[in-house]
């Protein structure tokens, strides 16, 4: 990134709901690199839930499979309802695939953090109803109706 540059996440929000503590910490420091805001790693429901309704994220990424057998889908039911665009990052692509309703897209794992990065980059951008970069190979974007994404 040159000086004059400024980060394509600059001013966007993001919560990763990840059980696997590494995982969501590579995660999260790629994102920060990025130039994305990261609000802190939570594991399950009910703190990710929490954490929503106080930070109101413009995306977040959840695994299905969360800490405590809480259920990634369910909570991206949850998240949809408050007005919260999820982004399923899971290796469990027929759950994902099934909850086509209720999220953007998936990106099954496993996934580099450079790849989520150009993920959550292409759905921003589709969502704000402006040109998206490329379409990272593996993500798989879900029903436009709802999410106020724009036709490609």
């Amino acid at each position: 990134m040159t000086p004059n540059e400024k980060p394509a996440g600059l001013g966007k929000t993001l919560m990763i709901v990840e059980d696997e503590a590494l995982v969501a910490m590579i995660l999260r420091d790629e994102l920060v690199e990025a130039g994305y805001r990261v609000l802190d790693l939570t594991e399950r429901h009910a703190k990710a839930l929490e954490v929503a309704r106080q930070s109101r994220p413009d995306l977040a990424l959840v695994n299905i499979r969360l800490a405590g057998r809480d259920d990634g889908i369910e909570l991206a039911e949850h998240l949809k309802a408050l007005g919260i665009p999820v982004l399923l990052i899971s290796g469990q692509t027929s759950r994902a695939h099934s909850a086509r309703t209720v999220a953007v897209g998936s990106l099954p794992k496993p996934y580099n953090a450079a790849d989520m990065v150009l993920a959550v980059g292409y759905l921003l951008a589709r969502m704000a109803g402006e040109p998206p970069p490329p379409k990272p190979e593996g993500l798989e974007v879900f029903s436009e109706a709802g999410f106020g994404m724009e036709p490609v």
